[in-house]
């Protein structure tokens, strides 16, 4: 891994890292947001490891990004790095309450079995038409276009419904060859897609009533726990790096 870093802004630069465009690009989208520094203990900011994995010493790599502003209450990525095991990017855009947005979510995982890919703009206020109304109407085409070149993932969980827009984009993909041309070729563009048209919609947003405000702190709430109890990567971050630690970084770090 390169030097520590000093703050939760620095880049992230992870040597075999798949996702490594998709965090570039992340990096070039929000140049211009005037983000500062989330204060991250460094054991959260960058973590490495050497685990002994299928009888193999294999060393496991986190590093975490992340930053805020007056729209944004918290805006990360989760990047993990662990050779021939895992490769992962986990990000969440978090707006704050009193501004009328779902959360961004993109979450991109290649494991020895295959890749799994989920991307929506998670609603906070899943029955509250108006909360997705007008996003949808300009959110739904990309989708539309963009995963009908992905094969689906399958069914979601029905306690997971409620999180996930009807653009939901969600995919499963062999490695290899063909996978990697998808990932090139859809996933990439799509991720560009929706992260450009999130990035758009904020920049019209105003600042939203009192009222409404309590209403979307709730919905966020809702999720943020829903988030933490069923986190799916628990199971391998605790395989890593163990579960005191494992908690800590999803309970105090990521949501």
């Amino acid at each position: 891994m390169n030097s520590p870093r000093n703050n939760s802004l620095e880049p992230v630069k992870l040597p075999g890292w798949r996702w490594q465009p998709f965090f570039d690009f992340i990096i070039q989208s929000v140049s211009n947001l005037s983000l500062s520094n989330i204060i991250i203990p460094k054991d959260f900011l960058q973590k490495e490891k050497l685990c002994n994995l299928n009888k193999k010493n294999i060393s496991a790599k986190t590093v975490t990004w992340a930053g805020e502003n007056t729209q944004l209450k918290k805006i990360r990525a989760a990047c993990v790095e662990v050779n021939e095991v895992a490769s992962v990017l986990n990000f969440v855009i978090n707006p704050r309450h009193n501004i009328e947005m779902p959360f961004f979510g993109a979450d991109f995982v290649s494991l020895p079995s295959g890749h799994l890919l989920a991307l929506d703009f998670q609603p906070i206020l899943k029955d509250d038409v108006s909360h997705m109304e007008v996003i949808l109407d300009k959110l739904l085409p990309i989708h539309k276009y963009w995963q009908s070149f992905l094969p689906s993932g399958g069914n979601i969980p029905k306690e997971a419904q409620e999180f996930f827009s009807p653009a939901f984009l969600w995919s499963r993909l062999p490695l290899g060859e063909e996978g990697e041309k998808l990932i090139n070729e859809v996933l990439f563009p799509a991720f560009r897609d929706y992260l450009s048209l999130y990035l758009n919609l904020l920049q019209d947003k105003k600042f939203v009533s009192g009222e409404r405000s309590m209403e979307l702190l709730a919905g966020q709430k809702r999720y943020l726990r829903y988030r933490t109890k069923k986190d799916p990567a628990r199971n391998m971050l605790s395989r890593f790096y163990g579960s005191q630690w494992t908690e800590s970084y999803i309970n105090e770090i990521l949501f």
